[in-house]
């Protein structure tokens, strides 16, 4: 039975190497716990993009059709309005506070609204666009780490936003691209916080925890601690710089590269058993070779050490390095690659697990039950909370969007900051 079309969503992750689209119904207790489930599966090489911007439009255009092509023949659904990752080196993230004067005798929603609206309405450059508003924590008269104020007694009242912008130009192209495959971006979505969505657990980010997500084209960190996200970096080195090294250290070709570090791959050195050989593609020229699995695990230790020190790095000057509880999360395709966990848990000191999205998911749960699919399940979680909250307009309806209705605008800015509160 074909699901209403008015509960139908759709979440597009265009990344580095493969473009992936999820179509799902929402399903479960509305408006509080919203589930998904998923009708249909679409995937593409991409082709067109580098380390997140759009660099051949027409190459972009046609990996994301052939992915939501798929996915729609699977559901036997049309979509047509998308909620798309964005990320890349063009994301930036900034505090921002409002101070305000309580209205009446106790705090009310209209404080909240109006304090979180002063902090919002900070000065972003004209080449830039603020993707996420995320209020942190708010304060009542100088006291401070208050969650929600409603109700209290207190003359001032202050916020702290987190503000997450995001290149103009970048998501214009990312955004002509979809539409030229014939659909509408309903909302972008930062994917490391789409990915947390996925993969972590309440107890993990009120702990504190570190999310690592591994793309081809770069590693992507989001940092929680209180429930709430205190830090986002972009590092520009992923998956195809351990290809990369593979092909320049062994002599292969790009695409014998990828299979090889598939089927031999380990990032962990000490993991190898140092006898163990493996059979390198041959060439006319080259002849029959082997060498050792451990030369292969040699090169990727390094580089993935190289990567992982960068992110150690990047969590220590946040400052939250000794806050992470719950310890380190890998997810995204690079992640599944043996020797992960161990390699991270060393450089990081801490627990390390590889995610995959499973809370939440019905239907055809096993086809996106891979930590590569973690960013395409959470978009399509987060428009499942957007749509149970009546915030988004549904992907698959058809005629004007909810967003270009009369009023609705400024009614989806107050519900986009009270629906980001979980990141």
């Amino acid at each position: 039975m074909t699901p209403p079309p008015e509960r139908l969503v759709a979440g597009l992750d265009i990344g580095s190497s493969r473009t992936t689209a999820i179509i799902a119904e929402v399903v479960g207790e509305l408006p509080r716990h919203p589930g998904i489930r998923v009708l249909g599966v679409g995937q593409a090489r991409t082709t067109g993009l580098r380390r997140g911007v759009v660099a051949d439009i027409e190459e972009a255009t046609r990996s994301i059709r052939k992915a939501l092509t798929d996915a729609e023949r699977m559901s036997g659904a049309r979509v047509e309005h998308l909620y798309t990752g964005i990320a890349g080196e063009h994301m930036e993230a900034m505090i921002s506070k409002g101070i305000v004067v309580v209205s009446g005798a106790e705090i009310s929603r209209s404080d909240i609204d109006r304090v979180n609206e002063v902090a919002r309405t900070r000065d972003i450059p004209q080449d830039r666009k603020l993707l996420h508003a995320i209020p942190q924590e708010y304060t009542v008269d100088r006291q401070e780490g208050i969650r929600e104020p409603v109700g209290m007694i207190g003359t001032r009242l202050e916020t702290e936003m987190y503000l997450v912008t995001i290149g103009s130009a970048p998501a214009s192209n990312l955004q002509r691209a979809v539409e030229r495959a014939g659909y509408k971006v309903q909302e972008f979505v930062l994917e490391p916080l789409a990915s947390a969505l996925a993969v972590l657990t309440e107890e993990e980010k009120e702990l504190g925890v570190a999310l690592i997500e591994m793309g081809a084209g770069s590693t992507d960190v989001a940092v929680f601690h209180e429930g709430k996200i205190r830090h986002l970096a972009a590092i520009t080195y992923g998956g195809n710089n351990v290809t990369n090294d593979i092909v320049h250290g062994l002599g292969l070709t790009q695409a014998d590269a990828e299979r090889v570090k598939e089927r031999h791959g380990c990032a962990y050195e000490p993991m190898v058993d140092r006898a163990e050989t493996i059979a390198l593609p041959s060439t006319a020229a080259q002849g029959d070779r082997q060498i050792s699995r451990d030369l292969l695990a040699h090169i990727i230790h390094q580089r993935m050490d190289e990567i992982f020190d960068l992110v150690l790095r990047d969590v220590q000057g946040s400052g939250y390095l000794g806050r992470l509880a719950s310890g380190v999360v890998l997810t995204g395709g690079a992640s599944v690659l043996p020797g992960m966990a161990e390699l991270a848990a060393d450089i990081f000191g801490t627990a390390v697990r590889v995610a995959v999205p499973r809370e939440n998911i019905t239907g055809l749960a096993d086809a996106v039950e891979a930590p590569r699919f973690a960013t395409a399940v959470g978009l399509t979680q987060y428009a499942a909370n957007r749509f149970a909250i009546g915030a988004g307009a549904p992907s698959a309806r058809r005629g004007t969007p909810m967003l270009n209705a009369p009023g609705m605008e400024k009614l989806i800015q107050k519900a986009k900051v009270w629906m980001q509160d979980f990141f």
